[in-house]
């Protein structure tokens, strides 16, 4: 029997090695062609997070009919997140709070998450510097979040459409919106559906944290649960800007316990409901949070 040489095991121990290193790496979802992929958050009866479910805990049906599930992930998978900050005047005296909000936000997300900052009132700006459309650093975030520049009139629609477009440069394929404001909607050229519709066809979750003040006329709950619970996000109203922060980690640690379905997409440029179902006999009844529907492809990638 021939034994190796030295040179030869030392090259078994580099492969060795390498497929070692390479399975450390962050677990990733391909886009195939016309993928349609799905977040999905599982709570219990009382309401509470479910993790740990397998594969075969899930159904997803499309117009009524079952899909087969070609992409399962119950793990944490990075996403790519915008953070978008409303900067009208009336946010001066909550400045602090949605600082600290923000920031625990990234601080809590998924450290290989790409994140970016939008702050917006009549018009839009990236907080991060010129060229840089994305961060994984929390110094560089919380200097992004700061940059206040408080004034003007309330373009929430307008901000959101810019956050969607940016994201469209992300390489990842979750995709989710963090929007602070105490205001509704007062001087966007876009609609709610055209952000509705955007953010179909980008597959993006919408979470939307309304920081209101009971004599405020432009306060519009309404809005924010309509297009959160639309794009597979979650409205949230706390009391009183104090309880942002705690509400930003909270929201932080949801994304990074949902599961990520995958199923062959429409091909018809038409727009498809989506509902998700899920069995498992240790929780009794289930429940499914997701999107309700995407737009298809004309015969390209979703």
């Amino acid at each position: 029997m021939r034994l190796p040489t030295i040179s030869s095991v030392c090259l078994l121990l580099i492969a060795a090695a390498a497929m070692s290193f390479g399975s450390m790496q962050p677990p990733t979802i391909r886009t195939d062609v016309n993928l349609v992929q799905v977040q999905v958050k599982v709570t219990d009866p009382r309401g509470r997070i479910v993790a740990g479910l397998q594969k075969q805990a899930f159904e997803v049906l499309v117009d009524g009919q079952q899909q087969e599930i070609k992409v399962f992930q119950g793990e944490d998978a990075p996403v790519a997140a915008g953070i978008v900050i409303d900067n009208s005047a009336s946010m001066a005296p909550k400045v602090p709070d949605v600082i600290a909000a923000a920031t625990e936000f990234a601080r809590n997300s998924n450290p290989l998450d790409q994140m970016f900052v939008l702050h917006f009132n009549n018009r839009a700006r990236l907080g991060l510097p010129p060229g840089q459309a994305f961060t994984d650093q929390i110094d560089e975030l919380k200097s992004a979040i700061s940059q206040f520049d408080l004034g003007g009139t309330t373009a929430f629609y307008d901000a959101l459409m810019s956050a969607l477009k940016h994201l469209d440069s992300a390489k990842y394929n979750r995709r989710v919106i963090l929007a602070i404001t105490d205001g509704g909607d007062n001087s966007s050229t876009a609609t709610a559906d055209d952000v509705l519709n955007a953010a179909a066809r980008s597959g993006t979750a919408i979470f939307a944290v309304g920081v209101f003040d009971s004599a405020d006329l432009d306060r519009n709950p309404s809005v924010l649960k309509q297009i959160s619970e639309n794009t597979g996000g979650a409205a949230f109203l706390p009391q009183a800007s104090s309880e942002v922060p705690g509400v930003c980690k909270q929201i932080a640690h949801e994304i990074r316990q949902e599961y990520t379905l995958g199923f062959a997409g429409a091909t018809d440029g038409r727009y498809h409901s989506i509902r998700v179902v899920v069995h498992d006999a240790r929780y009794g009844s289930l429940e499914a949070h997701a999107r309700p529907g995407y737009w298809a492809g004309a015969g390209k990638s979703e």
